[in-house]
Order: C-alpha cells, then sequence, then structure tokens
C-alpha cells in the first residue's frame, strides 16, 4: 500500500467473493478488447481459463449482463454486447444528468486528504510506466472518488457501470494512443485541470468543467465509430 506521512492514498481492499473475481476479469477482457464486441464464447471455455467452477462464471455474467457488457443465451453461452452509436449517446445522455450535479456538491465536501488521494491518481493516468489496464483502473478511481462524497450507494452503483459502458468506447478510440508519451502528458493535464477546478470549490464552475470532459470524451468515442 501507498502511504505519506498523513493519509494513506487507497484503502484497505475488502475481500471479494469469487463471483466478483470472475466478473472482474470477463469485464477486463472486454474492456481491454481480448473480448471482442459481438464475439460469442463458451461459459464452460471461461471457466476453464479461469480455473473455477461453471457457477460462479453463470453469476458473474448476470452482473456483466446487467451493466451491458454481455448478453448471454439459453444454454451456456454468451455474447460481447455490440458496440452501438445509440448505446453511447445513452450512455452519455445519463452520465450528463447524474455527474455534473454530483460534482457540484461534492466538491464542497472533499478533504485535503481527498485531494492528496486525487492527485496520486491524476499522476497515475499519465504514468508511462503503467500498463493500460493499470491506468484506466486509476483513470475510473479518480472520478470516483471526486464524486463519492456527494453520492449515494445506488448512485455510485449506477455510476459504476455507466462508466465500464463507457470505457469500451473510449478505450476504442485511444487503442492506437495509449502508449504514446504525448497521450499520457495529454490524459494527465485534462485530469489535472478538472482536480484543480474541484480544488476551487465553485460549484458552477465545476458542474460545467464535468459537462465539458463528457462532451469532449463523447465526441472522441463517436469518431471512433464512424
Amino acid at each position: 500500500m501507498i502511504k505519506t506521512s498523513q493519509e494513506p492514498y487507497v484503502r484497505v481492499l475488502e475481500p471479494t467473493s469469487m463471483v466478483d473475481q470472475v466478473a472482474k476479469e470477463i469485464r477486463r477482457s472486454i474492456l481491454a478488447g481480448d473480448l471482442r464486441p459481438g464475439q460469442q464464447f463458451s461459459l464452460r471455455e471461461i471457466a476453464d481459463q479461469l480455473g473455477v467452477s461453471f457457477i460462479p462464471v453463470r453469476e458473474a455474467l448476470r452482473q456483466l449482463e446487467a451493466q451491458g457488457l454481455v448478453i448471454t443465451r439459453p444454454g451456456k453461452s454468451a455474447l460481447v454486447a455490440p458496440l452501438d452509436q445509440d448505446d453511447l449517446n445513452g450512455i452519455y445522455r445519463l452520465r450528463r444528468r447524474i455527474e455534473p450535479e454530483l460534482a457540484s456538491r461534492s466538491c464542497r465536501l472533499l478533504r485535503a486528504s481527498d485531494f492528496q488521494r486525487l492527485q496520486a491518481f491524476v499522476s497515475m493516468c499519465g504514468d508511462e510506466d503503467l500498463g493500460v489496464d493499470e491506468i484506466y483502473d486509476a483513470h475510473r478511481a479518480f472520478h470516483l472518488e471526486l464524486l463519492r462524497p456527494a453520492a449515494t450507494t445506488w448512485e455510485l452503483r449506477v455510476l459504476e457501470s455507466l462508466w465500464h459502458a463507457a470505457e469500451r468506447y473510449i478505450r476504442l478510440a485511444f487503442s492506437g494512443l495509449d502508449t504514446h508519451p504525448e497521450e499520457h502528458r495529454r490524459r494527465k493535464h485534462s485530469h489535472a485541470a478538472l482536480l484543480a477546478t474541484f480544488r476551487d470549490g465553485d460549484p458552477d464552475r465545476v458542474a460545467q468543467a464535468v459537462l465539458d470532459h463528457l462532451d469532449e470524451n463523447e465526441k472522441i468515442a463517436q469518431k471512433a465509430l464512424s
């Protein structure tokens, strides 16, 4: 665990069930493109590759279907949900309704220790020594911690599903750039600027900054789809 003399940047991990571990790995494979949009796969094959029984794979896929990442079929097969322009528009339409309002309240609730932790995530987003999966994990954690102080448990559940759904499109858009130094610098600068706006604590400016951030990402994703 990374620590400072004041407070840790990250919290102690809670034990996770086998179903959650399986869901996390299948989700990672989908987001990374190892399981491609529209690809059919066997639940038994996934279970064999993960070294688990069929049951946790089946339960994990139910979680992932609720998040819009897979489509389960009768029997023992499933399909990675295709990428779709209407779905992309819907994802960002929902995010624009939720995130700016939460952000405008959260910026007044964040403490100095929260900003320390958030700055660490910003640094990770631009760290050329990290792998792509680690960078996207840091990216999700950054947005989660920005909004957490003002969000309910249900709002966070909905947002995490939307973030995972959006990440498929964002990864597609940046698939050829993720390892480039210039992209590391752009990503770090973009999130550092957003964090600075939160630090200033003006609710209206924060809400607009989050809205602008969402608009920019949707345009990038739309370009990749077309």
